[in-house]
């Protein structure tokens, strides 16, 4: 009760003056605000009455859209970037090294051979090898059931209408009647072109030969037993006519009809990437033990290493093997030991290594690039070479120019950073290399949850969580087909993007590269000598300019650049703005809005108080319902209190002729004849009585 007549008084006070009607509330307000404008509709006369009154609507007008503006300029959290430059002795970057190729094809040839042979033999019927020169008689026979999981197909396209599907290695050709096979189209068909067909020189298939459609076969065509190779166009046919594409064919199951074919502009390129597909298969059941050991080893690749005036040597490296190079080794990752400074800038002061990447032991069709991968990258952060990586040439020396770079970033609401991942709902699968948080790291891991969600297998080029296995062939037959289509989907692609975060605060490394000769002619022979001594412990040369990189690795200056964001608009801008924009226009300030505070808070009460009194009013309606007629007289209310029997009746409860007469009004009873008294007490006057 305290707090309500306390609450009730507060309001009086604020009532003073102002009245009780809107009307002289608003009057009051306009006679007493400073905001210019109101006084005048008040107290000039009916012209300028109007006039004022359509100048300060329009003004006030302009200030709550300019205020709209300023406060949409605030919220949308716009940065500026600001690049400040400074000096300073800075820790050295860590830097991997890869070999282009990731395995020794001395220890992998065996698991490849039969993958090596279907691929020599596919060549020679792309590339229409002349009459003896075929590979008629195969032996041993080729596994054609491994060709079969994802095979290589023509396209033939001189009717792009009806092109036609002319798998290598089939005998029984498909073309996809009206269907189309191109890019990720699907083509399909029971059309068939086939039978004892033989070809020599320059001549068109003939014989049995039996067509389906509009499909047709024509060119050089060699059989070798079951063996058809694909039909090639006459020699005399010029590059604009001969519209046969090389391309993969994918589907969800060995024999399914839901197929996908992947073209490629080049034979090469479709050559490359269906030979990764067959080897990540195979591969994929490798034990990662057993993948190290069929790598590069330190030993063997990492020569010589200088760090400034200290020597250094291969078990000053970390290795870790990594899915594209095979074995990689890092140098100052900082997982173990601190991070080294750089004394000075400058060549003599960097990183100085010869590297053997033993470009004989390649596998031919893997890798199509020889040389060293190189990264140069913060420490204990996962190395993402196949996006920041540079390649270094055979028989070179490479020469980098190091300068920094560092971005800090604002935090939320200006952007959607990250400090260390803990924010992102993509789990980081390369968390088991304890390296820190990276957009591609969440990238990678967010694909591979997706394949492992969709295709129930995990590819090969990216970490596995726990009870999960890499997709193959053998146990996941459409593996390819579902990878295929969950790379190339942008709707996954897109949900990727949206769940990644970048860092908030990172460490950029550009690189200025320079590259020379070496060794020279003049030094090449002592150098090898000398090398090859030093790792095979012979006086022949083992080494030759095919194989031999040498890097330089160094900061240019110790000038970094450091690229900050701030918040372009603060609550200080935005207080001043919408001051100068209110003062502008209507000459007010921070008192004129508390005048208006005040007018807005007497309107609620006056509200209240007709809210009240229109309560009351409800009231009484509802009493008055109750009692019709006269409300019966304090008197008759007693007598219904004291007299149970008595009843109050309406005059209009019965017709008039058929009233009751009125009854008459008993006394109360005398309570106290109704008590028990003992038998002794009464009196023999009351028992005579009572007789």
């Amino acid at each position: 009760m305290n707090l309500k007549k306390y609450f009730v008084r507060a309001l009086h006070r604020l009532q003073k003056g102002p009245g009780y009607t809107y009307k002289e509330l608003l009057v009051w307000y306009c006679d007493n605000t400073n905001t210019h404008g109101p006084k005048r509709i008040i107290k000039e006369g009916p012209k300028k009455k109007l006039i004022w009154f359509f100048l300060t609507l329009l003004f006030a007008s302009l200030v709550f859209w300019q205020w709209g503006i300023l406060i949409n300029t605030y919220l949308s959290y716009n940065v500026t970037s600001s690049l400040s430059i400074g000096f300073k002795t800075m820790k050295f970057p860590a830097v991997t090294v890869c070999n282009a190729n990731p395995f020794k094809y001395s220890e992998v040839k065996h698991l490849l051979k039969e993958l090596d042979r279907l691929i020599e033999a596919a060549l020679e019927r792309i590339l229409q090898p002349a009459v003896g020169n075929s590979s008629e008689n195969i032996s041993p026979p080729l596994d054609l059931g491994l060709w079969h999981q994802i095979p290589l197909v023509l396209i033939d396209e001189h009717d792009k209408d009806n092109p036609v599907i002319l798998d290598i290695f089939e005998s029984n050709q498909t073309a996809g009647g009206n269907q189309t096979a191109g890019g990720n189209q699907t083509a399909a068909g029971n059309q068939t072109a086939g039978g004892n067909q033989t070809a020599g020189g320059n001549q068109i298939a003939a014989g049995n030969q039996t067509t389906a459609g509009n499909q047709t076969v024509a060119g050089n065509q060699t059989t070798a037993g079951n063996q058809t190779a694909a039909p090639p166009a006459p020699a005399n046919m010029t590059s604009e006519e001969k519209k046969y594409k090389l391309a993969v064919k994918l589907c969800s199951h060995q024999g399914s009809n839901n197929c996908t074919y992947r073209n490629f502009t080049s034979a090469a390129q479709a050559v490359t990437e269906w030979y990764i597909l067959q080897s990540t298969s195979i591969l994929s059941k490798v034990p990662l033990q057993e993948r190290i050991r069929m790598g590069y080893q330190a030993e063997d690749m990492i020569l010589a290493c200088l760090y400034g005036a200290e020597p250094c040597n291969y078990k000053n490296f970390t290795q870790i093997y990594h899915p594209d190079h095979g074995n990689c080794y890092i140098f100052n990752w900082g997982m173990d030991e601190e991070a080294l400074n750089s004394s000075n800038p400058g060549a003599e002061f960097g990183l100085k290594l010869i590297l053997d990447i033993s470009q004989q032991d390649y596998i031919p069709y893997l890798s199509s690039a020889a040389g060293a991968r190189l990264m140069l990258h913060q420490q204990k952060s996962f190395p993402f070479l196949k996006d920041q990586g540079i390649y270094a040439m055979a028989g070179t020396e490479t020469s980098i120019g190091v300068l920094v770079d560092e971005l800090e970033r604002m935090g939320y609401p200006y952007s959607d950073c990250t400090v260390n991942g803990s924010d992102v709902p993509v789990k980081n699968l390369y968390s088991q290399y304890n390296t820190s948080y990276s957009i591609q790291a969440c990238l990678r891991s967010c694909f591979q949850n997706h394949m492992i969600e969709i295709c129930g297998c995990g590819h090969y080029m990216f970490p596995l969580p726990e009870g999960v296995n890499y997709c193959n062939n053998e146990d996941n037959p459409g593996w390819a087909y579902c990878y295929s289509s969950l790379r190339s989907s942008i709707r996954h692609r897109q949900i990727c993007i949206d769940s990644c975060k970048e860092t908030c605060n990172d460490t950029q490394y550009k690189m200025t590269i320079s590259m020379a000769d070496w060794p020279s002619e003049a030094s090449e022979d002592w150098i090898f000598h000398i090398l090859s001594y030093e790792r095979d412990m012979s006086t022949n040369v083992t080494l030759d300019r095919n194989g031999i990189i040498k890097l330089n690795i160094y900061f240019q200056e110790y000038n970094y650049r450091t690229i900050s964001e701030s918040a372009a608009t603060t609550i200080v801008w935005l207080l001043s703005s919408l001051g100068g924009q209110f003062g502008f226009w209507m000459g007010g300030s921070v008192l004129c809005l508390i005048e208006f505070g005040e007018i807005i808070i007497d309107s609620l009460w006056i509200t209240v108080i007709n809210v009240i009194s229109w309560c009351k009013g409800l009231k009484q309606k509802r009493v008055q319902a109750r009692y019709p007629d006269t409300p019966p007289t304090v008197s008759e209310l007693v007598e219904a209190h004291t007299n149970l029997g008595f009843q109050h009746e309406d005059a209009g409860a019965l017709p008039p002729d058929e009233a009751l007469p009125p009854e008459p009004g008993t006394p109360p009873p005398n309570y106290d004849s109704l008590r028990v008294q003992p038998l002794d007490v009464l009196s023999p006057d009351s028992d005579a009585e009572t007789e």
